[in-house]
């Protein structure tokens, strides 16, 4: 955007509904739960896209990440069944399967031969693994890829772990970081509102039990990420409050690496009938992530969920990180994503340089490994 341009819309932001808000956002200043229910609400996109902007840019400047890494899930056999997901199944069930660990460590060595710096791990929660299960597969992909960090089990998949194995949350997380686990990600967080949880995922943990698993993890030194998944029955307060949930939680630990939020697709659950979250929310969503979650570093646009050109528009849109290869995805695509499985390094170059930004390639905990000057 021109100087030119982009001063006429800060004259028109200060001077429109969303006066106050931008005059705060403009002197760095934390917004209300108010302030963030009237950004959800607002139908001007460019103006909230404008803050989300600005406030990226006061916190990293003009650069965009992005990883060469790859998904493994490792088994879609999950007991909960929750109706918003179309990915786990019962364990006799057409489709059905659990990696053994050679499966897991053949699937690793590839994604080490290709280069990558992250393997991220996430599965169903099936009731015939082992406790030990766990602790050889992250000990076999650490074999198979030493150069790479594991990004495994979300909180859910933590719980049941532990759950499992009758041993406490701390006492699992400190023997899988023994065994070579680097970092976990922000799954199962949905939404934290209890009556639509119990709505899309009855059984699964509630939010605050994520919250305390994360806030575990953080305590050992464990970093992690958080989502939210949107686009099906919450309100513009329901996503507000999740986000202030995780700010609280990263104002008192400092944890989260970065902040995904995950559109919802419905194709083969049980809301089959609802159209999903439009362009516009997607874009609304992270810019006011972005605008909220002012403790967060890194906000980023989950390519696989949102497409690459619209992930490209999100970098006018606050975000700063446009995720990776993966290689290999089920989770998303089983319940109706049309995206592809896989995206070349140098394509997120073209789509990084087109925006204006610098490309530069990490690691799992942001570490810079090359910068595309």
């Amino acid at each position: 955007m021109s100087p030119i341009a982009s001063e006429f819309i800060r004259r028109e932001l200060l001077r429109g509904e969303l006066a106050d808000i931008a005059a705060r956002v403009e002197a760095g200043e934390r917004l209300s739960r108010e302030d963030g229910i009237r950004l959800m609400e607002c139908r001007d996109l460019l103006a909230v896209g404008y803050l989300a902007d600005l406030a990226r840019r006061r916190t990293c400047d003009d650069v965009v990440y992005f990883i060469n890494n790859a998904h493994i899930n490792y088994t879609n056999v999950c007991q909960n069944l929750c109706e918003l997901c179309a990915f786990g199944k019962e364990k006799d069930a057409p489709g059905a399967y659990t990696m053994t660990l050679e499966e897991v460590e053949a699937k690793a060595r590839t994604a080490a031969a290709a280069g990558v710096t992250e393997i991220h791990i996430v599965g169903g929660l099936n009731p015939e693994l082992p406790y030990d299960y766990y602790l050889e597969l992250v000990k076999t992909v650490r074999r198979a890829a030493p150069g790479a960090c594991i990004q495994a089990f979300d909180a859910v998949e933590i719980d049941f772990i532990a759950s499992r194995a009758g041993r406490p949350i701390a006492d699992v997380l400190q023997e899988l970081r023994q065994a070579g686990l680097d970092s976990l990600p922000g799954g199962g967080a949905e939404i934290f509102n209890p009556d639509l949880r119990r709505h899309l995922c009855a059984k699964k943990i509630d939010g605050r039990r994520w919250l305390q698993v994360h806030e575990t993890a953080h305590r050992l030194g464990i970093p992690t990420n958080a989502t939210m998944l949107y686009g099906h029955f919450e309100t513009a307060a329901d996503r507000v409050d999740h986000l202030l949930a995780l700010r609280e939680l990263q104002d008192r630990t400092g944890g989260f690496l970065a902040f995904i939020p995950l559109a919802f697709h419905p194709t083969n659950t049980a809301f089959s009938h609802l159209p999903g979250p439009t362009g516009v929310d997607d874009l609304k969503v992270l810019a006011v992530s972005r605008l909220l979650l002012d403790n967060f570093r890194h906000i980023k646009a989950f390519w696989i969920m949102m497409g690459p050109k619209l992930a490209q528009i999100a970098l006018h849109f606050g975000v700063n990180d446009l995720d990776g290869t993966v290689r290999e995805e089920h989770i998303f695509h089983e319940a109706g994503a049309t995206t592809p499985q896989y995206q070349p390094p140098e394509s997120f170059l073209n789509s990084i340089r087109a925006a204006g930004r610098i490309p530069v390639e990490r690691d799992t905990l942001y570490r810079e490994i090359r910068r595309y000057v």
